[in-house]
């Protein structure tokens, strides 16, 4: 009795296994699924490497020897121009002014005696009381107390400009950079690194660097490099974490000459920096957006590689597929390649099981809606046959 209800629950799981298959198809092993290769609108993104720096990076030296008495900023912080940044030691200095403008108290009283005498000789010598010579001297000695007046003004002056360099000020509107040196160090003219550098960063210039031939073509196809630079697209900027800057930048300077190290062309492209995020020094990725509007577009999906070599399988008479290389832009989304070469528009592809398929192999071409059909119908009739499966198991256990 119970052998009879085995064999009848059996019966009934094979039953359901069967209608539950009922109209489904069943896929064929030469069965694949092709696309018609078409023109279409594209926008793919060229990279290149990028250094950022500050429209204007001053480096700060002092102009005279002496120590650091006082730091008056800090790094990062944003100054203006004429804002004191260091106070360098200036006693000798201060000394070196007041020596200069006693010398020049002295050489004033000495200008005094001399022209009271020479005015005294001239009156002398209308009256026949002195010679020629007498009156020549008297001149010569005025005229030398006036360059000594002179040369102690322009001592004075140099002195006062030697103390004025002792306090050191930002020449430009900008930002801190780092500041090597602290209060005590000594510093000069000659010292290795400067005392900071003040960076304008309101505006990021982006610098980057473009292959000849990439120059070559934008020159002919704008009519000259100016235009080429004017009708250059806004460029997006990709920072070092990866992320995205906000702001999109434009290229407004091309560099006149090619190096001969890389061959390349350098270009410059200014950013907005209202947040001050980007910092002169850094590194990141120029993205240039490129938009096509007749392109032959198919999913990477659709081609294997070889040895740096891109291939199709291209549908041929009778069904029969072809092994075709093609050439694709190296620029591309990361899900579809742009054909440049060994495609045209209605070439027919195969987009799926690339890899059970030989040269020459003749298969029943699908479109991706029947394709797509079947492997539901498949995956349903699987699904099926595991509850089956359960259904038996779970009966075993009874």
């Amino acid at each position: 009795m119970r052998q009879k209800k085995w064999l009848m629950l059996v019966a009934c799981v094979a039953l359901l296994a069967a209608c539950g298959g009922r109209g489904n198809m069943k896929m064929d092993n030469n069965e694949y699924p092709v696309m018609t290769v078409g023109t279409q609108g594209s926008e793919t993104q060229t990279t290149y490497p990028a250094s950022i720096k500050g429209v204007q990076d001053v480096e700060i030296r002092p102009k005279v020897s002496g120590f650091i008495t006082k730091l008056c900023v800090q790094e990062g912080q944003v100054v203006k121009a004429g804002q004191l940044l260091f106070v360098i030691d200036n006693t000798t200095y201060q000394a070196t002014v007041r020596q200069a403008q006693a010398a020049l108290n002295s050489a004033k009283v000495q200008l005094n005696t001399t022209k009271l005498t020479f005015d005294n000789s001239k009156k002398l010598f209308e009256r026949n009381v002195i010679g020629s010579y007498e009156l020549q001297t008297a001149q010569n000695a005025y005229e030398s107390a006036r360059a000594a007046v002179a040369q102690a003004q322009a001592s004075l002056s140099s002195a006062k400009d030697m103390l004025g360099f002792c306090f050191v000020k930002s020449p430009a509107n900008g930002i801190v950079g780092s500041l090597p040196y602290k209060v005590g160090a000594l510093v000069s003219a000659q010292s290795m690194e400067p005392l900071t550098t003040i960076s304008n960063a309101a505006t990021i210039e982006v610098y980057f660097s473009v292959n000849e031939k990439d120059v070559l073509n934008m020159s002919k196809q704008a009519g000259g490099t100016h235009a080429a630079i004017s009708d250059y697209p806004e460029v997006k900027l990709k920072l070092a974490d990866g992320t995205m800057y906000k702001h999109t930048g434009k290229v407004v300077k091309m560099s006149g000459v090619i190096s001969q190290a890389t061959g390349a062309v350098s270009l410059i492209a200014r950013f907005p920096n209202p947040e001050h995020l980007l910092k002169s020094g850094a590194s990141g990725t120029i993205i240039v957006p490129r938009v096509s509007t007749n392109s032959l577009v198919i999913p990477q999906s659709a081609t294997t590689e070889i040895q740096d070599k891109v291939f199709v399988y291209k549908l041929g008479p009778e069904n029969r597929v072809k092994y075709t290389e093609i050439t694709v832009d190296p620029q591309n989304d990361g899900n579809n390649y742009v054909v440049t070469s060994g495609l045209k528009a209605g070439d027919k592809i195969v987009t799926r099981g690339l890899t059970t398929l030989t040269d020459t192999m003749k298969i029943v071409p699908l479109t991706e809606e029947e394709y797509l059909k079947k492997v539901s119908d498949a995956a349903k009739l699987g699904k099926n046959q595991t509850s089956a499966k359960g259904f038996i198991d779970m009966m075993k256990k009874k």
